[in-house]
């Protein structure tokens, strides 16, 4: 791994999104509006929104992510830019870390802007800390990333890029537990639900709605979480063909 490439990589697509406001309107203005008109909707049931907020608070930023880092990628397949970089003196893990760390920056910003806005304006309450909520966040929009760099190499349209994600997200939407208790699924959907990262996710979610300390399940999902991240990559750099000169 090269730093200088690394940095250089990082700053490229940091200078991207900058000019990109369709992209920051994404990231900003569509999460936090939902949040606003979730709080709306249930005005009139106290805690109904200090029960769903948070959990939905993890989760915009896997869709909105995995959205942009998909379509964003595939623009620099399609436009023959990742061949021409990778046809350069750059490794792969200098690509796929420079992605990540420049959609990490940006998952960092959506989710302290996301909370900030959750949290204070809009009032909602958690009993656990309002950190680790932003840092499940920030984790869950980093994997969302992530299977947007791997998806986007069986894309060749932008269209193609946004398929892929009732085929992923919705399975993980249905079993990860949010709409219920998954041990009420059937067995075998359990089992499913138990290989899904935004499983693991939302349990950690579900333990700082419950408990005021960061208990060690807590740890635990974080970690899993993360694993998954770094499996996802590491499968991300064998779609990255080196252009021989």
């Amino acid at each position: 791994m090269n730093p200088r490439i690394l940095s250089a990589t990082t700053r490229r697509v940091l200078t991207q999104l900058r000019h990109d406001p369709r992209t920051i309107a994404l990231l900003l203005l569509a999460p936090t509006g939902i949040m606003a008109l979730l709080d709306w909707i249930f005005a009139s049931s106290p805690g109904v929104f200090d029960h769903w907020g948070p959990l939905l608070l993890g989760i915009f930023p896997l869709i909105i992510m995995f959205l942009v880092t998909s379509v964003a990628t595939l623009r620099e397949r399609s436009g023959g830019t990742l061949e021409r970089l990778l046809a350069l003196p750059v490794g792969k893990l200098d690509f796929l870390l420079g992605y990540g760390i420049a959609f990490g920056l940006a998952a960092t910003v959506q989710a302290a802007v996301v909370g900030a806005v959750a949290f204070g304006l809009l009032g909602m309450d958690i009993t656990g800390p309002v950190l680790a909520v932003v840092l499940v966040a920030v984790l869950v929009a980093v994997l969302g990333s992530s299977m947007g760099l791997l998806l986007s190499a069986f894309a060749r349209t932008e269209f193609q890029a946004v398929q892929f994600m009732p085929a992923l997200i919705i399975p993980q939407l249905l079993l990860c537990g949010l709409l219920g208790d998954r041990s009420m699924l059937p067995r075998f959907l359990e089992l499913v639900g138990d290989v899904l990262p935004l499983t693991y996710a939302v349990d950690a979610m579900r333990v700082l709605q419950a408990s005021t300390t960061l208990t060690s399940t807590f740890w635990r999902d974080i970690a899993v979480v993360a694993a998954f991240i770094v499996a996802i990559l590491v499968l991300g750099a064998a779609t990255l063909q080196r252009r021989t000169p």
